[in-house]
């Protein structure tokens, strides 16, 4: 985290632009000739009616009638008694449950099939979001054998319990469109989990429906039905909705650790060839919002796709990160790490006393070791070697001549390039440790170095890293309301607002006073 970043403070929020939503009244009746051949075909393609004949599909035709709603007419509402099922010629219907769109059924889908079958009050609202023409049919018609052969009708009915009984169509009609994508990558970080319950809360309470790839950048690269899950925060919607697969009930992400919807960090995705398979699945799957959580590979990667979209697709970014390494705002993760990489700190430095140790331990800290320092400084150990700051080996060697126990912390970033350079096995704790040993250490302790421990990535979330990740989620709401796009909210100093994608760092640096502070050794 650094302060030097110029916040910028956007426009106040405005009112939601939603679609007026208009009354049910009686629809316009268009002409409509059932012995049209386009009709005849068109219903050949349209499910339930696949596997009847020429001859019978047109006894169906008989029966039907067409219409056209206007954007925002309801077509029908949920609870009403009917006997109607509508078959869209052209156009685009909504389907609500609990006023949140559930689905959407464009040009050769059928709407309200359940009518066809029992008399059961309609479960949703449908709703046009375009100007739509439908072909209506009625089951009391196709009931009445006087009308309708009953061999067709069973027939049909068998269909129609067919495509009743399948949720995995329901699962493919529902991702087919999906409004708000979260995408988890990178390593993991406490507050994953609590952000995407947050902003799945903040984005459903304004009717947005919220999707999440199921294994980061890959997910988005494979673009199948099975590589995303749809999250709902409110249990009566959920309740409505949990029979179909990959729904998931997010409130429990609140406060569980880890990260449920991610991969390792996918070192292809640089590659512009796979960011375009990524862009496609987007465009394809008519994403509204694209929304990156992680850390600064993570934003690369967001960044990336960001340029490649259409202006239409809203971006954004959330930093979650132990090692803060973003700067112009806290990370979520970061105030998590710190306690418990100083609480390890103060376990080494208590067993150091007991048994005259030195210990040298390597904890987060690519860069600029935030929190490699912030965990030193809590926990009073004795020096934090920053991968930012030079050292003198020989200096630090004879400071620990007369001592009987120490615990020094090294970032795991401390000489990564010489390292890298030398192709050097050696972490960076004991790198260091062999820097000491050139230099001519001679200590009567028992020197130990410790390798970077992964555990402090899997710690229960803390109170500052939920609230952290609330305010950000909220934050993000108003962006995505106004109309924002390519910024990533930030919290510094109690204030919140938001820094574009152009403006944001991730090279990241701590204070130098800071450093000081933890050095204990006098060096």
């Amino acid at each position: 985290m650094s302060t030097k970043q110029n916040p910028v403070f956007l426009e106040p929020l405005q009112p939601a632009n939603l679609t007026e939503q208009k009354d049910k009244y009686m629809p316009e009746q268009l002409n409509y000739d059932f012995k049209d051949g386009q009709v005849i075909e068109f219903l050949h393609r349209v499910e339930p009616f696949t596997r009847l004949t020429t001859d019978e599909l047109a006894a169906l035709a008989k029966l039907m009638t067409r219409c056209k709603f206007e954007v925002g007419e309801t077509v029908f509402s949920e609870g009403d008694h009917s006997s109607e099922a509508f078959i869209i010629e052209a156009g685009k219907l909504s389907f609500e449950k609990l006023s949140h769109v559930v689905r959407y059924f464009a040009a050769g889908e059928m709407c309200g099939k359940s009518a066809m079958i029992n008399e059961q009050p309609r479960s949703g609202t449908a709703r046009a979001v375009e100007p739509t023409t439908a072909l209506v049919i009625n089951r009391k018609a196709m009931e009445d054998e006087a009308c309708f052969p009953p061999r067709i009708y069973g027939k049909i009915c068998m269909e129609f319990a067919r495509l009743m009984t399948n949720a995995s169509s329901e699962e493919e009609a529902m991702y087919r469109e999906m409004d708000v994508l979260l995408v988890q990558d990178g390593g993991c970080a406490p507050g994953y989990n609590p952000v995407t319950a947050f902003i799945t809360e903040y984005l459903e309470h304004d009717k947005r429906r919220v999707f999440v790839c199921n294994e980061g950048f890959i997910s988005l690269v494979k673009g199948r039905t099975e590589d995303f899950r749809r999250l709902v925060y409110g249990m009566a919607l959920y309740q409505q909705l949990e029979r179909i697969p990959g729904v998931i009930f997010s409130p429990p992400l609140r406060e569980a650790r880890g990260a449920d919807f991610r991969t390792e960090r996918y070192k292809e995705f640089m590659k512009k060839e796979i960011q375009e398979k990524a862009v496609k699945t987007i465009m394809e799957r008519k994403v509204k919002v694209l929304i990156g959580i992680g850390g600064n590979g993570t934003f690369a990667g967001i960044n990336a796709l960001s340029k490649m979209l259409p202006k239409e697709v809203q971006v954004f970014f959330i930093p979650v990160t132990i090692d803060s390494d973003v700067y112009g705002t806290e990370c979520i993760g970061q105030h998590t790490g710190v306690e418990i990489g100083a609480e390890k700190i103060r376990c080494y430095m208590a067993d150091a006393r007991t048994h005259h140790r030195c210990y040298i331990i390597e904890l987060m800290g690519a860069a600029g070791g935030y929190h490699a320092l912030h965990s030193c400084l809590g926990a009073g150990a004795h020096l934090a070697v920053l991968p930012s700051l030079v050292y003198e080996p020989k200096r630090v060697a004879e400071a620990l001549k007369h001592r009987n126990s120490t615990v020094i912390v090294v970032a795991e970033g401390y000489k990564s390039e010489e390292r890298k350079q030398k192709a050097s096995p050696l972490n960076a704790a004991e790198y260091f440790y062999e820097e000491l040993k050139a230099a001519g250490l001679q200590t009567q302790q028992r020197v130990i170095c410790e390798g970077f421990s992964r555990d402090i990535r899997g710690a229960k979330p803390n109170n500052m890293d939920i609230t952290l990740a609330q305010r950000m989620a909220r934050k993000l709401s108003e962006l995505v309301r106004i109309g924002q796009s390519r910024v990533m909210p930030a919290v510094l100093a109690e204030k919140e607002y938001a820094i574009f994608f152009d403006d944001i760092r991730t090279d990241n640096s701590v204070d130098s006073g800071l450093a000081h502070l933890a050095n204990r050794l006098g060096v």
